[in-house]
């Protein structure tokens, strides 16, 4: 499992400003909230205003991973290690193809698919995220870093706050005190929050 998946990348992001602005857009009529715009509110992403550079491709791991896989293509460790350097590479559609190549020898792998599932998303593919983190869900059920990424995805990819509450309430049941239950209860909060700062029909209360 990648630490820079989703759960980490937004672990700093003010869940209140951004939970109450979806609120206030959630009409029938308006489209989900494209993952560029979810990206390009996280302070540690690679056009923040910290001025951070572009993710590098790590040229020479890929060619040793390369290497193995070609002599061994069964060999699911090493297709996901390729695929986790195409993830820290932000390189997400590469990735996709190492994660599923993983999972096609080893279907089992529920950090993989979960993995997987969090480059869908980054790829503006939440549907199909939202899918591939009910197959890790069928590996493990308890697997936290997949509810954890299944609550973001909801919330941000999805604008459903009920679904991602429900399971962000389910990460802190199982893992208190963990990183996934901090970040989890920290959306939570967000969801609170945002919601008592609007009226009926997504009029703020402040004024």
């Amino acid at each position: 499992m990648k630490a820079e998946s989703i759960v980490y990348t937004i672990a700093g992001m003010c869940f209140g400003i951004i939970l109450g602005w979806i609120i206030a857009t959630q009409q029938p009529a308006k489209s989900p909230v494209p993952v560029a715009q979810v990206a390009d509110s996280a302070p540690q992403s690679s056009t923040s205003a910290a001025g951070q550079q572009a993710k590098v491709l790590d040229e020479a791991r890929v060619q040793q991973l390369t290497t193995i896989l070609n002599s061994d293509p069964k060999n699911a460790g090493a297709a996901v290690q390729l695929g986790n350097t195409y993830f820290d590479a932000e390189r997400y559609t590469d990735a996709i193809q190492w994660y599923e190549r993983a999972l096609s020898i080893d279907p089992k792998n529920a950090d993989a698919s979960t993995d997987l599932g969090v480059s869908y998303y980054y790829t503006n593919r939440p549907d199909e995220a939202l899918r591939q983190f009910e197959t890790s869900l069928q590996i493990d059920p308890g697997h936290t870093k997949t509810l954890l990424n299944k609550g973001i995805v909801l919330a941000f990819g999805k604008q459903d706050l009920n679904g991602a509450a429900d399971s962000w309430k389910r990460v802190v049941e199982l893992a208190p005190g963990s990183p996934e239950a901090e970040a989890a209860q920290r959306g939570l909060e967000g969801i609170a929050a945002a919601q008592a700062g609007q009226a009926p029909g997504g009029a703020s209360t402040n004024q």
